[in-house]
């Protein structure tokens, strides 16, 4: 794994958690927890018992940063850092883990899509007056008048609650 360039490193063979927590724009307490984990491997210690880290730990610990913030859960992650380290491999694999992630992020997209359409309408079928007449109010209060799960045709105006059925004593 290359380090980023414009990243800054911390000098000489060693640096501490807070050091490596700037360099990689990562929260100390995230990388305890990779470490824990196992996503980040044990660093050294120093004779008074602090964690010290190197390179490798700045450029491993940008590369999940990076996985993360393109939505990689830990798992993939995971499988991608061990790829990455047996650089001699077929990257068949990786290419794997990636189509199967943006296959999760196009349902994510269409699922926005589908939710910004039904804010939308909620949104175009208010009629702006009382709350007792906000469709906005109506539709989160009654789950079944949501287009977004299927129970409401995606018509205009529906100024009445459907009715309910008795309850049978």
């Amino acid at each position: 794994m290359a380090a980023s360039a414009s990243t800054p490193h911390a000098t000489g063979n060693a640096t501490t958690i807070g050091a490596l927590g700037k360099a990689a724009h990562v929260n100390i307490e995230t990388i305890r927890y990779y470490e824990r984990i196992g996503l980040m491997p044990p660093p050294a210690r120093s004779r008074s018992g602090y964690r010290t880290y190197d390179e490798r730990h700045v450029e491993r610990l940008e590369f999940i940063r990076h996985s993360r913030e393109l939505g990689f859960s830990l798992d993939a992650i995971r499988e991608l850092l061990a790829l990455s380290d047996n650089p001699d491999r077929s990257c068949a694999e990786a290419d794997s883990i990636a189509r199967v992630h943006l296959r999760d992020v196009e349902a994510r997209i269409a699922s926005l899509g589908a939710l910004r359409s039904e804010l939308t309408r909620m949104i175009r079928n208010c009629s702006h007056n009382r709350i007792a007449d906000c469709r906005v109010i109506r539709v989160l209060a009654d789950h079944a008048q949501c287009a977004i799960h299927g129970r409401e045709p995606v018509g205009e105006k529906s100024t009445s609650r459907k009715p309910r059925k008795a309850r049978v004593r």
